[in-house]
């Protein structure tokens, strides 16, 4: 029996092909429609529905180019079940390079929203009734935010032997980050859902990092072939390493001025280590930032200018902590940019 078409936004896609749909989601002042860009890759074969998005938030950008180049990728053509590939789901930020919708609300704080709320809300319930809702599994790409830079890292409400757990292992990433549910997110109203859903973290928001494009893409894959939407790896190879972090904590500047950083993304560091000296311009007023734990740097500040209390420096813990140091460095050493040919 052949499969069902899948229905989208009034949009029916027939097994075996793909359609690029406009989800109608507001109007601009002008009165110019606005949408959200879905493109929609649906198998011969039944299988999960994966939702992979990216700029939730609309400045976090690298989540575009990971979705645009696994639409590109001959490992798709032949996918079972049904991939729902969103590149934008804040447009209203994404073409304004903020963060934000035009009202200053978050939209990964409106979940799941309502018809009759605020721009926000009201943004988040279409979202979650014409997309979200259809998925089975979901991924959602993210990055750090401006002036702030991610080591690849997924981030996941994680149980032993659970589904999340293995899409977590699967992805690839040096890091997983067992991190609670923020209230109002994507993440948080699927596994209400009791629907599998990964946040991948890299990057720097309003840039394109190749280092955490590249790892997002073939993270994505994996977990599509764990998922049996797509055929085995003829290499067979085993994902990178990954360790769980137990925990994670900021180092915050303990006066204002100018940052100077003596430690790097992704390093090992250890309880009291001077993570860097945030000093006047003069250099007559200077005060250290310490590590509180043992760790690795998993986010840090791109900006040199900090404020007293300003988030700087992203250590995450681990009970392995030499494995944690040794994943980091294999993934840092083993890393290669893709062509842009997928």
């Amino acid at each position: 029996m052949a499969r069902a078409p899948f229905e989208l936004a009034g949009v029916r896609v027939a097994p075996g092909s793909r359609a690029q749909i406009d989800v109608p989601i507001a109007k601009l002042y002008t009165h110019a429609p606005l949408h959200i860009p879905v493109e929609v890759v649906h198998g011969r074969q039944p299988g999960p529905v994966l939702l992979v998005c990216g700029a939730i938030h609309g400045d976090e950008i690298n989540g575009v180019e990971i979705v645009r180049r696994l639409l590109r990728s001959s490992a798709i053509r032949r996918v079972r079940g049904t991939l729902i590939a969103v590149p934008i789901v804040n447009v209203f930020g994404f073409v304004q390079h903020t963060r934000y919708l035009p009202d200053r609300r978050d939209l990964n704080r409106c979940f799941p929203g309502s018809e009759a709320g605020s721009l926000g809300s009201r943004v988040a319930a279409l979202f979650r009734e014409q997309i979200a809702d259809q998925a089975t599994h979901i991924i959602d790409l993210h990055t750090g935010a401006i002036h702030r830079t991610n080591l690849p890292q997924i981030r996941a409400q994680l149980q032993q032997g659970s589904e999340t757990a293995a899409m977590a292992e699967a992805f690839g990433v040096p890091v997983i980050l067992n991190a609670e549910l923020r209230e109002g997110s994507l993440r948080a109203y699927a596994q209400s859902r009791g629907v599998p859903v990964l946040t991948y973290e890299a990057g720097e928001a309003l840039r394109f990092d190749e280092w955490a494009i590249a790892p997002g893409v073939r993270g994505v894959l994996r977990v599509m072939r764990l998922l049996g939407m797509l055929a085995a790896s003829r290499r067979r190879s085993q994902p990178p390493a990954a360790e769980i972090a137990n925990g994670s904590s900021w180092a915050r500047a303990p006066i204002d001025g100018i940052l100077r950083p003596r430690t790097r993304l992704g390093a090992r560091v250890a309880k009291g280590q001077v993570l860097g000296v945030v000093a006047d311009p003069f250099g007559n007023s200077e005060d250290e930032i310490v590590a509180n734990a043992d760790g690795i740097v998993i986010g840090m500040s791109n900006l040199p200018l900090a404020n007293e209390g300003e988030a700087l420096f992203h250590v995450a813990r681990f009970d392995a902590i030499e494995e944690a140091e040794s994943a980091v460095e294999s993934f840092q050493s083993d890393y290669e940019p893709l062509p842009d040919t997928l």
